[in-house]
């Protein structure tokens, strides 16, 4: 990961750098290690200013907010990053799983990857000239079944109350398709994440 800090009218401070390394620690847990940051601080009379901008592959994310102090405005710049990444992150598996099954239906299709045993050909017809070709697709005589196996995961549960945008970004982070979590009035909910990447909350009563 490369950073690039820059200070227009305003002297980068240790701490505020130190910040800067800090927020951008839980974005390498979405977008990896492999993405430049780019970051502009500036001073303004009374206003202060930050400007973060993330190139990730052929994507950029560009996170920009004032604030009196620049600690806050800092902090709301890689928020927008953060919520930006999640969105990303989240088109980007919806897409990996339509290829996976667009890929499974052409198997199903006939439309085998080198090396897989073709379907075979039959004519079918009173005499040569009318014969006509028919493809004969093989199926298992017997399907198979396996029993179910059930573990304990503790990445999938919150330890601590949250609100739904952060049970989201944390599901996220975890990488989990199923994340139980709590709000803050103490109501279990439940987020489940569907094949085509969208995120359906699920309220127990």
């Amino acid at each position: 990961m490369a950073l690039e800090v820059t200070g227009r009218q305003y002297e980068v401070t240790p701490a505020v750098r130190k910040q800067v390394e800090h927020g951008l620690e839980k974005l390498q847990k979405i977008l990896g290690k492999t993405f430049d940051t780019h970051v502009i601080l500036a001073a303004e009379k009374k206003r202060h200013i930050a400007e973060i901008t993330i190139n990730v592959r052929n994507h950029s994310f560009v996170g920009i907010a004032e604030a009196a102090e620049m600690s806050t405005a800092l902090g709301d710049a890689i928020d927008k990053i953060d919520r930006q990444a999640v969105k990303y992150k989240t088109k980007f598996r919806a897409k990996k799983r339509a290829a996976r099954k667009a890929g499974v239906t052409a198997e199903w299709n006939g439309n085998a990857e080198e090396g897989q045993k073709a379907p075979a050909t039959l004519a079918v017809g009173v005499s040569e000239s009318t014969a006509v070709d028919v493809v004969v697709h093989s199926f298992p005589v017997s399907s198979r079944i396996t029993e179910a196996h059930v573990t304990k995961s503790d990445d999938s549960v919150a330890l601590r109350p949250m609100t739904l945008e952060e049970a989201v970004k944390e599901a996220e982070f975890r990488d989990r398709d199923v994340f139980v979590f709590r709000d803050r009035q103490g109501k279990v909910k439940v987020l489940h994440r569907k094949k085509d990447g969208k995120m359906v909350l699920i309220e127990a009563p």
